[in-house]
């Protein structure tokens, strides 16, 4: 029976042809946003050896990788973008939990204004949710 929509996102992203579960799990107690920011560095290092398989020494194409390969990697993207929403709500929480306001929020993420940084958080927690509850 396959896992509920919460279980799947929670775990993160599936692992991609040729690597097991096992392969992410990490060597030690992590802290719940460093086993997500560790496997989001897995996937972006199959998703660079992929790239980098993708174009020979002279630039021209290489199929040195199979289609499965390619299928797994098109897999990953959305428990990236979940795993990157997680993160980023993750370290929002912290910033207010530290006495950081909106304004100065804002300036870090490239917005101009809190209103921007208080509303982008505001859907981050929305998506995510939806997630949890299978919505999306």
């Amino acid at each position: 029976m396959p896992d509920d929509p919460e279980t799947t996102a929670r775990r993160g992203p599936a692992a991609p042809a040729g690597r097991s579960p096992a392969d992410d799990a990490p060597a030690s107690r992590t802290p719940p946003g460093g086993a997500l920011a560790a496997g989001l560095q897995q996937d972006i290092a199959f998703l660079d050896g992929l790239l980098a398989g993708a174009a020979g020494p002279d630039g021209t194409a290489q199929h040195r990788d199979t289609d499965e390969g390619v299928a797994a990697a098109l897999g990953l993207f959305e428990g990236m973008r979940t795993a990157l929403d997680r993160l980023e709500a993750q370290v929002v929480i912290e910033a207010r939990r530290r006495g950081m306001d909106w304004r100065e929020i804002a300036g870090h993420q490239g917005m101009k204004s809190s209103q921007a940084a208080s509303q982008r958080y505001q859907r981050l927690v929305t998506r995510l949710e939806e997630i949890r509850q299978g919505i999306r």
